[in-house]
């Protein structure tokens, strides 16, 4: 884990290692499309990586990338959809939205699909139509959100919008190998093996370049234009974790690189950057797939419902999070038992240790209750209710989608263990420096760092909380916004 130092002024460089214009610290989807971006504007540019080779996260993830406004896939599959209304979703299912960024996005998000094509990036015109965690085979569209979910689905008019690249299960790396493949045209430098720990400011405070150790020995580099930040969250860095989200302290699956450290968040703060959000996170669930669980009720230790169960698996994850000492039953009857299947999720991390128990079979709720030790007609009741008003094609509580909802009548019953503790948990974290849509990081007060630029996961970006996430959203933000963040860098005048 790299240990961040506090600025070097630029008069006590002994001698720089390397001079170039715009200086991307961290390969990884954000890094490479600002690196892309700051040379196509005609800025030279060098890239500095901790592991051996590119790819980050980004490399590591399931390859969606979260697009709307219309996109040659929607178009193709079928599925109308606008700018306003991709803008409407993201406002209205994330608290405390960045709108100026949600709405850049919104209008510039098909043609933003066009440059990831235009790169490379493979994708198919078909959709995938069940509710999975990540399409098996290479099919392209899917919901990856909570866009048919209530409150969200009266916000904006539903759309799928996960576009996954066209591989089958994960296909992150297929992200990665096209944009990688395109820094390589182009006459950029990387240098791999190369932790930062220190930026470097001049007299005024501008920062003019960075510090690190490449095989033991210190390296400087020079950025005439500008410093960018792309390496990555900082799930972790347990301690940093545990003072900014002590909820994760405990049986989380860190979800990420093991370069996703804090690094590049901690630099920004090292010279005055502000860092915002800090305690937001995304964390799954994914109880499902096979689909069809999802016509089951999720309980907490009370016997009561507590969320619509047809949610974003992130959603479910952030609302089990929540409810008393985390304990969470997921109840099914015969009609829609099947057995979770977790590692269709964790698919970047083959482990045969993840599961969801199958906890207890009884012929009866009233059985089951007492089986799961539930307080006396908690559960009971609550199957009543939901039978009575499900058989009505309504539920008035959660308002769970009517493509989900049927009575649960038919016998036996049984219960999986969905607590914190006893399921798997994945989590990752969201909050990062405050910038400009820009990339210019700003300080507590609102002004910019002159010279410093971030994007992706040190950047606070579109991603501020897993009730309004939806999966290649990250994706999506470090691609849109690293490009913007290169550009801006390679158009600042360069100090000489």
């Amino acid at each position: 884990m790299t240990t961040v130092e506090r600025p070097l002024r630029e008069s006590a460089v002994p001698s720089w290692t390397h001079r170039t214009d715009v200086l991307v610290i961290g390969y990884g989807g954000a890094g490479s499309s600002a690196a892309l971006e700051a040379a196509r504007a005609g800025a030279a540019v060098t890239i500095l990586e901790v592991a051996s080779g590119g790819g980050g996260t980004t490399a590591m993830c399931g390859g969606h990338v979260y697009c709307g406004g219309g996109t040659p896939v929607q178009q193709a599959c079928g599925f109308p959809d606008s700018a306003e209304d991709l803008y409407r979703f993201l406002v209205g299912s994330t608290p405390f939205q960045d709108e100026e960024k949600a709405r850049l996005y919104a209008e510039h998000s098909a043609q933003h699909f066009a440059w990831l094509e235009s790169q490379g990036v493979p994708f198919e015109r078909s959709y995938y139509p069940q509710r999975h965690s990540l399409q098996p085979d290479a099919r392209c569209l899917i919901f990856t959100g909570n866009e048919k979910v209530w409150p969200f689905s009266e916000t904006a008019r539903p759309a799928p919008r996960g576009h996954k690249a066209a591989g089958e299960g994960d296909a992150g790396h297929l992200i990665m190998k096209a944009l990688m493949a395109q820094v390589d045209r182009l006459p950029i430098e990387k240098r791999y093996d190369t932790s930062v720990d220190r930026l470097i400011v001049d007299d005024d405070g501008r920062v003019v370049g960075a510090a690190g150790h490449h095989f033991g020995q210190r390296v400087h580099y020079r950025a005439d234009k500008g410093v960018i930040l792309t390496a990555g969250g900082f799930i972790m860095n347990h301690p940093m974790v545990a003072s900014h989200i002590p909820d994760l302290a405990r049986d989380i699956i860190d979800h990420g690189s093991v370069y996703d450290d804090g690094s590049g968040i901690q630099l920004g703060l090292s010279v005055g950057g502000a860092a915002i959000h800090m305690s937001e996170y995304f964390i799954t669930l994914p109880f499902y797939p096979p689909e069809k669980l999802t016509y089951g009720l999720l309980v907490n230790r009370h016997g009561q419902r507590f969320v619509n169960e047809d949610s974003y698996h992130a959603r479910i994850g952030r609302t089990a999070l929540q409810q008393t000492d985390h304990v969470v039953y997921l109840i099914v009857d015969d009609s829609c038992f099947g057995l979770p299947d977790i590692n269709q999720f964790v698919h970047q991390m083959p482990r045969t240790d993840l599961s969801i128990e199958h906890i207890a079979t009884e012929d009866s709720v009233a059985d089951l209750e007492a089986s799961l030790g539930l307080p006396c007609d908690t559960l009971q009741q609550t199957v009543a209710l939901y039978n009575a008003n499900a058989s009505q094609g309504e539920d008035p509580l959660f308002h769970k989608h009517p493509e989900w909802l049927r009575p649960l009548d038919a016998p036996p019953y049984a219960a999986f263990d969905l607590s914190l503790g006893k399921a798997p948990y994945l989590a990752f974290t969201l909050g990062g420096l405050s910038t400009r849509a820009t990339g210019e990081v700003l300080d507590d007060r609102g002004e910019v760092v002159t010279g410093l630029y971030a994007a992706g996961r040190n950047s606070c970006g579109l991603p501020r909380s897993a009730d309004g996430y939806a999966s290649g959203l990250s994706v999506g933000d470090a691609t849109f916004f690293g490009r913007l963040a290169g550009r801006q860098a390679a158009l600042t005048p360069s100090r000489v």
